[in-house]
């Protein structure tokens, strides 16, 4: 997959393409769904398939200080938006400027000059444009006079339960993982940068690999949980805590993995945390020892847990 960033990109060389466009965070089922459709239509038609997404959440520009913790790095999205098969990913940042177009601007700009679409396939809720004037509905009815035609995608649900990417935030925060898990198609992972921690996982006598991530990412809720990250090109069964510390006082709310049967330096590379199952709450112990117990007892469920699946 041929990734570009930016309007300045466009427009596209070649033939026309089938495109889709949205913010597509955590890349669900009903994102997929979406894809797999743009993919399968320019397949039939013998052109590129092309997805744009943006940089940021609309929100941020939009109504700053109420856009959502994010399910995925630009990063990760783009890495799971190219399994889907689509040709070319076009990241656009999404600004205040931007966010004036009108949505006639938008189709003729972007989709028509820029990505020379001549098929979209679109989420049955995808807005576009000031105010969110333009939709799908606008891109079925206007898109023959501009030399393209559109069609719609419904939105998915499961078990009577509609997909999105709000239902997953909402799930993930109550430390549940069955339904991200269902509704992503795959377990739910956290990326970012081990940096060096206060040191007290190794008088404990478990050192972790405390994590630093994206402050636009969504951490889960607080919990002790067990899983398997990848770090230095190789994965390991891993003890996780998304907390504060609370025995040791109150800290920022982090992520730091104990890597069973591990003991090497990984300060500096970056590593994917992937949550299998929510073991406990977190909890303020009432001494270092008795922390110590309880992490011995956490890392033989991960060993249980995970190891043998």
């Amino acid at each position: 997959m041929d990734q570009l960033r930016g309007l300045e990109t466009l427009p596209l060389s070649g033939a026309g393409t089938v495109t889709t466009v949205g913010f597509f965070d955590g890349v669900h089922l009903g994102h997929r769904a979406v894809l797999d459709r743009t993919v399968t239509v320019a397949r039939e038609r013998g052109v590129r398939s092309v997805a744009v997404t943006f940089d940021r959440h609309p929100r941020e520009i939009l109504t700053p200080g109420s856009e959502p913790r994010l399910l995925t790095t630009v990063e990760r999205k783009a890495r799971l938006i190219g399994q889907s098969g689509i040709d070319v990913l076009i990241v656009l940042e999404f600004t205040e400027a931007f966010s004036r177009w009108p949505a006639e601007r938008f189709v003729s700009e972007v989709l028509v000059e820029g990505l020379r679409a001549e098929h979209c396939v679109m989420g049955a809720n995808f807005t576009f444009g000031h105010r969110a004037a333009g939709n799908v509905q606008l891109l079925i009815d206007t898109g023959p006079s501009h030399g393209f035609t559109a069609e719609r995608v419904d939105l998915i649900e499961l078990d009577g339960r509609r997909i999105s990417s709000s239902s997953v935030r909402d799930a993930l925060a109550a430390g549940d993982l069955e339904w991200p898990r269902a509704a992503l198609g795959r377990r739910f992972v956290i990326d970012g940068t081990v940096v060096s921690g206060a040191g007290r996982g190794h008088g404990l006598g478990f050192p972790t690999a405390n994590l630093q991530t994206w402050p636009r990412l969504l951490l889960p809720g607080r919990g002790i949980y067990a899983g398997r990250v990848e770090v230095a090109g190789a994965a390991h069964v891993a003890a996780i805590s998304v907390g504060t510390n609370p025995t040791f006082g109150v800290e920022p709310l982090h992520v730091e993995s104990y890597l069973l049967d591990f003991d090497e330096n990984v300060v500096g590379q970056e590593m994917a945390v992937e949550l299998w199952a929510y073991l406990r709450d977190e909890v303020r112990f009432g001494s270092p020892a008795e922390l110590s117990a309880a992490i011995g007892e956490d890392v033989r469920r991960t060993r249980e847990l995970v190891s043998g699946s």
